[in-house]
């Protein structure tokens, strides 16, 4: 009836079968529609880019972006889940860069962008296949025959729509700002993206004195980490409320802030002196001599060289007093700007020294230490000292940025900090702190969104400019077409250069107007896949309506200067509104000793050697359980085995015991109503568990609560086998099916399919294999697969709190039973006289059950376990060393000899206990002693909280006479499993041993042959062909000899 079900931990093969039949079944797409019309679930997958490797980073966000909406398809909801790729920017071009050898910008050009454009587009998809059959391997669902591809024409339209809005709104303007620029790609870089690359890097800053004009010996004293930027110098900077000192010493006089002599001139602080003090107001307008001037190079007529003042400066490091270079610094472009300043720009935009200066085409990294070795050389370098800080790098191509001034496209971002704050608490985050904290602290430091690219392959900035400086913001391709000089084509793709060619009619002046050249930052095409996926406005609005916003979002930390932030920016700007509701944010994959993964370190893990190693839902599992999904986790194999594996092992070996015993006994589930059998004790125990389980877990998923139900579900299964199986195995041996055994088998059989259906969306392969095997190979009207069936609902008359919580207090006593034993050196198969158990009370069927499972012969519930139990009292030295000091031996003594009982109960009433030493008054509370609880001779005790329970330890003779029994049972059952016996198989049994032990032997035999299946148990040599075996059974010698008994 059932497949042999083996238990092996290959789920790697099982895996690979189940795959294959979804694949020939088409399951995965029957998923996406099995509910049509019903209520909707709306999941938005952030796009991938499929022109780098998957890693294993990539399976723990699959794995929780696949739970959450595999639980609400289950819950009979309408899921949308829709998967993407992300195919535009830099990434893509820097791999074709590599690909044709080329070198930046001019060589691209040269190339030609066209072709260059076309190289792009393929490389784009060089590991799609590698990206789909990890998401396949790891059953990530998503519709990916219909995915939204960010390059398509249709999604960069609805771009252009939304961009248009923006520009509607006063949103969109071009600036000459100082902009993060990356000098190896050319291009402006956003403050989200500036976010992804900070490094912490050495430089060398420099104190560098600035000679005051008209004066001998008088410097101004300033300090910078970029020394490459002083040739561009144009003023120093001051606060004017900060005091600021004359400070004369070795016949020079320096300007700084009182504050930092000492810091900056250190014992040298101790030989000079300060001469006067001042306002930094009073050193504004003070002049000094031009650090640098070449004749090559024509500087701007405006008035510079001098101190201005305001307030960004602050006393934290160097001098108090900072170099203004305009050109590369945003606080010193406004101070630029403020103070109508001049404009030096030394260095061109691939970051290389222009021509004029003694640097021509040096890097500004290689020019830091020439400018600090000709400041040396003219006295003017005070000092040059090794600086440690965070600098921002390329998330590209790990090249160091420069604040640069450009001219830049920027979304004016920062009239929409209100919306922005208020849209962001509307959100349910997990964690909760990223609401207020990462992400709530980015927005409300909010800047405008640099947004174009000076870049190709891209969404093309849909601006047009006419010669008299009208901006016209182009919508859609119609408008592009009606506007047009020329005839555009319909089909005609919105990429360069193609769209470059576009001329149009301006709208004011009916000049000419052609396209910007730039590009949009790629991150705007991730974020704006809520619309634009469907095409909206141009198509789907109703779709988009219903679908918008999501219901779920997930990705890992770093999105929060990414895809969480241009979702919720454009979102804003566009319809008012987060386009998110909920967002399980997930913390990076570490290796095992919690090291960040990088082949520099060569810890990277590859996804692929694990799935094929330990299997898909093994890896799923230790990311659901291994804590917090927004905690780091360390990845490796050994957790892997120790924590998954174990589990599903464990649920393997009780699905494959039941298949067995189900398989001989021919038990059809139609035939048995789980209503209508005799329910035992265990039976509506374990189904009052699940039931509760169902309830649980249902509740965690629908609040995206993700280890609480995962660890639950562990611990059900270890109840199941480890104690409702292991407790019950006998009822599936008889012969025959009484009411007890179909109790047994009904009670399993609808608690290993129903927790099919519960592990469905965190297993998706090992719910399959057992829906497959337990319910459509009985029931060929089942839903094709455990994926298209219901999420279980939990019938709340089968939850018996009260029976549940005796079963815990009772699995409490025996954890605590089954510890003494192991303290006391006694197996469990040694019977002994009585158990005591203080702390807890239950009925009496629970009293027969822990007699039997602790092997003794009465359990006795007692308020008072002083006659088994004491305490060691020990000083604590922490607490009493303060107040008694020298007296501590003496009330170590004290304590030895009282009473453990009678402190601990004094304690637990909260009072002290006092007594005198000499002429000093001994005052103790509980903080002040330690107590470790202790057993008296003959008895084994363990406490835990309020409970504790006693073992008798004393052996009469007939208790160390049933201990050899049950050895020897012990024994013959190894034998029937290693000599591969049915488990039905009848046996005869012969054995040789001392006269003490057969005795105990014979007058043990029909409770011993009954526990074995024999038919005879005699004292006799080992018949022929009989499978025998020498046993050392506690302190004797025993030869045993077991055969299968003829029919």
């Amino acid at each position: 009836m059932y497949q042999k079900v083996s238990t092996d931990l290959d789920f790697v093969s099982r895996e690979k079968s189940v795959l294959e039949f979804w694949k020939r079944e088409g399951i995965i797409e029957k998923s996406f529609h099995c509910n049509d019309g019903h209520e909707r679930f709306t999941f938005f997958d952030g796009p991938p880019t499929a022109n780098g490797r998957p890693h294993i980073g990539h399976i723990e966000t699959r794995a929780i972006k696949d739970l959450i909406p595999r639980f609400h398809a289950m819950k009979g909801q309408d899921v949308l889940r829709k998967a993407g790729w992300d195919t535009h920017g830099l990434p893509v071009e820097l791999e074709v860069e590599k690909q044709l050898h080329l070198d930046g910008k001019p060589a691209i050009e040269k190339y030609g962008i066209e072709p260059f454009i076309k190289k792009c587009k393929e490389s784009v998809w060089k590991y799609q296949h590698e990206w789909e059959d990890m998401s396949d391997r790891v059953a990530f669902w998503a519709d990916m025959k219909n995915p939204y591809v960010t390059y398509h024409d249709d999604y960069i339209e609805s771009e252009w729509w939304s961009l248009k809005e923006i520009w509607k709104k006063g949103l969109l303007y071009k600036g000459f700002k100082v902009v993060p620029y990356c000098p190896r790609c050319g291009t402006a870089l956003s403050s989200h993206e500036v976010a992804q690359g900070y490094k912490e890097v050495s430089d060398t800053s420099a104190f560098v004195r600035f000679k005051v004009k008209g004066r001998e010996h008088a410097y101004i004293l300033a300090w910078t980490t970029t020394p490459w930027t002083l040739p561009s110098n144009v003023a120093l900077c001051v606060n004017a409320a900060e005091t600021y000192a004359e400070f004369a010493v070795d016949g020079e006089t320096y300007y700084l802030a009182e504050a930092l002599v000492h810091t900056v001139f250190g014992e040298k602080a101790h030989e000079g002196k300060v001469v006067k003090t001042m306002p930094g107001s009073e050193l504004c307008g003070m002049e000094y001599e031009q650090l640098y001037r070449f004749d090559g190079v024509t500087y701007p007529r405006e008035k510079g060289w001098y101190v201005v003042c305001d307030s960004y400066v602050t006393l934290t490091d160097g001098t108090g007093i900072v170099h203004i270079a305009p050109a590369f610094g945003e606080d010193d472009a406004r101070v630029g700007r403020d103070n109508n300043l001049p404009f030096v720009q030394l260095v061109n935009t691939q970051g290389k020294f222009i021509q004029g200066t003694p640097w021509e085409n040096e890097p500004t990294k290689e020019v830091n230490e020439k400018v600090l070795a000709d400041l040396k050389a003219r006295g003017l370098l005070f000092a040059a000292l090794p600086f440690t800080h965070n600098y921002p790098f390329c998330w590209r191509c790990d090249t160091a940025l420069l604040y640069y001034a450009r001219s830049t496209w920027f979304i004016r971002m920062t009239a929409l900090h209100d919306q922005l704050m208020r849209n962001n608490r509307t959100v349910n985050w997990m964690p909760d702190n990223i609401k207020e904290g990462r992400f709530g602290n980015f927005l409300d430091n909010v800047v405008d969104w640099g947004l174009s690219r000076e870049r190709y392959w891209g969404t093309p900035l849909p601006i047009w400019v006419c010669e008299e400086g009208h901006i016209h913001v182009i919508g859609s391709r119609q408008e592009m077409r009606e506007l047009a000089t020329a005839p555009v084509a319909a089909d005609i793709e919105l990429h360069r250069p193609y769209i470059d060619a576009v001329e149009i009619a301006c709208p004011e002046c009916g000049k000419p107007m052609r396209r910007v050249p730039e590009v949009i930052d790629c991150w705007y095409d991730s974020g704006s896949m809520p619309f634009a996926q469907w095409h909206y406005p141009f198509e789907n609005k109703d779709t988009f309506d219903k679908r918008f916003p999501a219901d779920f979002i997930s990705e890992a930390i770093d999105q929060t200067r990414g895809w969480f932030y241009t979702l919720m920016a454009i979102g804003t700007a566009i319809f008012d509104q987060s386009p998110f509701e909920n967002c399980i944010v997930m913390g990076h994959v570490q290796d095992e000793n919690g090291k960040k993964m990088s082949k520099h370190l060569g810890n990277v893990v590859d996804p692929w050697s694990v799935l094929d190693k330990q299997g898909a839902d093994a890896v799923r599992w230790y990311f659901y359980t291994a804590g917090a999904p927004w905690l780091p986790c360390r990845f490796s194999e050994k957790a892997i085995n120790e924590g998954p594996r174990k589990f599903m092992g464990t649920l393997q070996n009780t699905y494959a015991f039941f298949v067995l015993y189900a398989n001989i006994d021919n038990f059809n589930p139609k035939e048995h109503d789980l209503a209508h059998v005799k329910l035992t004790l265990m039976d509506r125990w374990i189904l009052s568990k699940l039931n509760q389980l169902i309830r649980q877990v249902d509740d965690d998923l629908t609040h995206y609560r993700i280890p609480e139900p995962a660890n639950a579900i562990a611990a059900f299964v270890e109840e199941l086998s480890n104690w409702y199986v292991r407790r019950g195995r006998e009822r599936f041996w008889g012969k025959g099916m009484d009411d007890t055994k179909e109790a047994a088998f009904t009670t399993l059989y609808t608690v290993l399919t129903t927790l099919a259906r519960l592990i469905a969306p965190f297993m998706p392969f090992m719910s399959e294999d057992l829906y497959q095997n337990l319910v459509r190979s009985v029931d060929a009207d089942a839903p094709e697969s455990v994926h298209l069936c219901l999420f279980p609902t939990a019938d709340e008359s089968l939850i018996d709190e009260s029976l549940n919580n005796q079963m815990e207090s009772l699995l409490g006593v025996v954890s605590l039973g089954r510890a003494c034993r192991n303290a006391a050196n006694l197996k469990v198969r040694q019977p002994l006289a009585a158990l005591y158990i203080k702390g807890t009370r239950f009925e009496q069927a629970f009293v027969d059950l822990a007699a039997d499972e602790l092997n003794v012969k009465r359990v006795i519930f007692t308020d008072d376990a002083r006659a088994f139990t004491t305490y060691n009292l020990k000083p604590q030295m922490r607490t009493l060393g303060p107040k008694y000091g020298k007296l501590l031996g003496s009330i170590g003594a004290w304590l030895k000899q009282a009473d453990g009982n009678d402190v601990v109960d004094a304690f637990n009433r909260g009072e002290t206990v006092n007594f005198t030493l000499g002429e000093t008054e001994v005052s103790l509370a509980s903080d002040d002693v330690l107590t470790e609880a202790v057993h008296k001779p003959g008895f084994a005790a363990q406490m835990e909280g309020d409970l504790t329970v006693v073992l008798d330890c004393n052996l009469t003779p007939d208790l160390v006479a049933e201990g050899y029994q049950r050895e020897v049972i012990s024994k013959l059952q190894t034998m029937r499993k290693d000599a591969d016996f049915a488990v039905t198989d009848r046996i005869t049994v012969t054995y040789a041993a001392d006269a003490e032990l057969s005795r105990v032997i014979e007058a043990g035999k029909p409770f011993m042959m009954q526990s074995v299946l024999a038919l005879s148990m005699e004292p006799a040599d080992a018949a022929e062909g009989a499978y025998t075996q020498t046993w050392e059974i506690n302190d004797k010698t025993a030869v045993l000899s077991i055969q299968r008994a003829a029919n």
